[in-house]
């Protein structure tokens, strides 16, 4: 195959998933998401700070930032590594946006996207798992480490191609990675609940 192709598709992967959809989004209410609440670019903080609408908005967005690229590389690579690396290449830029210094969101809605693009069955089965997650507990921080424990587990039950599966592995690293400061505010008894400033 191509490398020019290879290259392309991965370096339009990363620069689609490091769009700040959650900083632009705030910016059309005149603010700087990063600036208020938790300082993250995700739909959490949105939800927290403008409402379930923009949070909405944020989230399909993000979300598509990792499915795109997915359907993109299935189309033009075809090959299970190839198009695992696309949606890597996307979560990093999403983890690691060159557009705001490499800085960026947890990876929790993108990796869901590329989840949707790749096991579909288990996204819907995480979403569900998220969502009664959240309603227990209300903490999306809880409901986010949990589920990416959960993708893990259910891409080697089901026998998915080991690339997908080892790729899930990682990604689920650094989403509870990139937790690390929630988990702190959890132990510490500060972590905000949904509904609650």
């Amino acid at each position: 195959m191509n490398p020019i192709l290879i290259d392309s598709v991965l370096i339009l992967s990363y620069l689609f998933g490091s769009i700040p959809f959650g900083l632009l989004v705030g910016f059309l209410f005149k603010i700087d998401i990063r600036k208020v609440g938790s300082g993250n670019i995700g739909s959490t903080n949105i939800l927290r700070t403008l409402g379930i609408i923009p949070a909405l908005i944020v989230f399909i967005l993000d979300t598509l930032k990792g499915t795109i690229p997915i359907y993109l590389a299935q189309a033009v690579l075809r090959e299970p590594i190839l198009i695992i690396f696309a949606g890597l290449a996307a979560i990093l830029g999403h983890m690691f946006s060159i557009f705001i210094g490499f800085k960026g969101g947890r990876g929790v809605a993108t990796g869901f996207g590329v989840l949707l693009g790749i096991a579909p069955e288990i996204a819907f089965s995480a979403l569900a798992l998220a969502g009664i997650v959240i309603a227990i507990s209300r903490y999306v921080s809880v409901a986010s480490i949990i589920t990416a424990v959960f993708v893990v587990v259910m891409m080697f039950v089901m026998k998915k191609p080991l690339p997908y599966a080892y790729a899930t592995l990682i990604v689920s690293a650094l989403i509870v990675i990139k937790h690390i400061p929630n988990i702190q505010r959890l132990i510490s008894h500060t972590e905000p609940k949904i509904g609650k400033a």
